[in-house]
């Protein structure tokens, strides 16, 4: 009962954190308005309005993004990593993936065949690139952020390099941006139409992205991988002294990482574009660390993140349109981080203390074996 008690308290406080972390960033970022002399009842009359039909498609299709990205930091965040190659394993896998969509050899294919060799390419190239960092960091100690950032550089470069010099691009009549070759309709994700009134509906591959989210939970919350990686990257020394190969979690959390973060781009490229162009939006993987430390690397919480930064993006679009300085929406994402991280910690240092007090009252309180009651 005591254990169903505290689990309840923490999680009672998680949410009141989380909460309070965001009145915190509300306040703040309303300060700096009357500091900049900008009109604070106004600008949050005009962030907090209720979106229009046709752009809740929008938000749901780019939080869609922002969910996979999220999770392909928090594997890494789970073993105590910081994947900060994400925008380089995502983009470098949608690019093949969209190659091997386009290929002539390929296009006589049945759609749903080719989307699924689509989908695997993308998964084994974002694994096999975030596996790089992995294998680095196990066999001669390099830190993940510096591998990972150099591997960003890398990988859009390669990217430019395939696209313009090797045939992996084509310049469609008219246009002047060069792009994969089109997937084949046969192998386009189908919008649903979730939401009545609008334009278009939400992407097909928000089913996908759910699934994924379901998995990550259950594999790292119900199986004995999960509970190794979350143990080697609570404390690595006790992990090793109770068995777990450290070394394996942390190649094994990488490559999970990478090939969660190849599935990032194909809700756009599926859904949307149906190839790759240089006009992919950059930045996703970075925005994904904050959306993941948001969530604090649960799979609900993630998507509570992303919701609300799509929502904060649409926001700064509507607030350039009404004049608005839109970098206000900017510094309330940053500061919400901010906030959030702050609290977790402060809700993190009082469920620490309130189960150390426990544990002393049950110590206090118990009858040796063999000692009359």
């Amino acid at each position: 009962a005591r254990m169903t008690n505290a689990r309840i308290l923490k999680l009672v406080l998680g949410v009141a954190s989380a909460g309070l972390a965001l009145v915190a960033a509300f306040a703040i970022t309303s300060l700096v308005l009357i500091i900049a002399g900008d009109p604070v009842g106004d600008v949050w009359s005009t962030i907090l309005t209720v979106p229009e039909t046709r752009n809740l498609a929008n938000i749901i299709n780019n939080a869609t993004v922002l969910y996979l990205s999220g999770l392909a930091v928090a594997v890494g965040f789970r073993m105590n990593l910081f994947n900060i190659g994400v925008d380089g394993q995502y983009q470098l896998a949608a690019m093949l993936s969209a190659a091997v969509g386009g290929a002539a050899v390929l296009r006589d294919l049945p759609g749903p065949l080719l989307l699924v060799a689509m989908v695997l390419v993308a998964v084994v190239t974002g694994a096999a690139w975030a596996g790089i960092a992995g294998v680095l960091k196990v066999t001669r100690g390099v830190s993940e952020v510096i591998s990972t950032i150099m591997l960003n550089a890398i990988g859009g470069g390669i990217v430019a390099y395939l696209i313009s010099e090797r045939g992996f691009g084509v310049l469609p009549p008219g246009g002047n941006i060069t792009t994969t070759r089109t997937i084949p309709a046969g192998a386009w994700v189908p919008d649903i139409p979730l939401i009545p009134g609008a334009r278009s509906g939400v992407f097909g591959f928000l089913l996908v992205a759910i699934v994924v989210g379901i998995g990550y939970w259950w594999a790292l919350g119900r199986t004995r991988p999960g509970f190794d990686l979350r143990a080697a990257g609570a404390n690595a020394p006790a992990a090793l002294a109770s068995g777990v190969d450290v070394r394996r979690m942390v190649v094994t959390a990488m490559l999970v990482s990478g090939g969660l973060a190849g599935l990032v781009g194909l809700p756009l490229m599926l859904g949307e574009y149906h190839h790759f162009t240089s006009q992919f939006p950059a930045g996703i993987g970075f925005t994904g660390i904050a959306i993941a430390l948001i969530g604090r690397n649960h799979p609900i919480g993630i998507a509570f993140g992303a919701l609300l930064w799509s929502f904060l993006d649409r926001s700064q679009q509507i607030l350039d349109l009404e004049s608005i300085p839109k970098e206000i929406v900017q510094i309330l994402q940053g500061v919400s981080v901010l906030a959030v991280v702050v609290a977790y910690e402060l809700v993190r240092r009082v469920v620490v203390r309130l189960e150390q007090r426990r544990v002393g009252e049950e110590l206090g309180t118990a009858v040796p074996t063999g000692v009359p009651a």
